[in-house]
């Protein structure tokens, strides 16, 4: 055998591998929803709709799920998407609305990685009151930008 033909059967072996673990994966996921889902848990089901879980009946594949009270919808079990589990914030990274209203108030914006920015400062692009003398020939005319 030359070299190629060892490299493609390792790739296979590899290949092989990795898909027999994805399904241990993926069986294993699914037999932790399915023993969570029990009545009065809260789930999403696969279309994005949230209700609580009200009955299974397991021999026809069919779950009843109330999205509104007094609401029940019957859907396919697949549907469950996941349960869904209660958020619990720590007490030191809870930031009030007030907080940031009052940052963004004082001129501060944003960025995509939650960094905070002066706006306020001439060097973020705030165009110059246009009105002030111009220091190099103490003229009264605007600047021009």
């Amino acid at each position: 055998m030359d070299a190629t033909t060892v490299v493609m059967i390792l790739l296979l072996v590899v290949l092989v591998f990795f898909m027999f673990r994805n399904k241990r994966k993926r069986d294993a996921q699914q037999a932790d929803l399915q023993s969570k889902l029990v009545p009065g848990v809260e789930v999403m089901l696969s279309f994005g709709v949230y209700g609580t879980v009200v009955s299974i009946d397991d021999e026809a594949n069919v779950a009843e799920v109330e999205v509104a009270p007094g609401t029940v919808i019957r859907v396919h079990r697949q549907t469950l998407g996941r349960v869904v589990e209660p958020v619990v914030a720590d007490d030191d990274a809870v930031v009030s609305d007030a907080d940031e209203v009052d940052s963004l108030r004082a001129g501060d914006a944003r960025t995509a990685d939650d960094t905070v920015v002066d706006t306020t400062s001439p060097a973020y692009g705030e165009r110059v009151d246009e009105t002030r003398l111009d220091a190099a020939t103490d003229t009264d005319e605007p600047r021009k930008a």
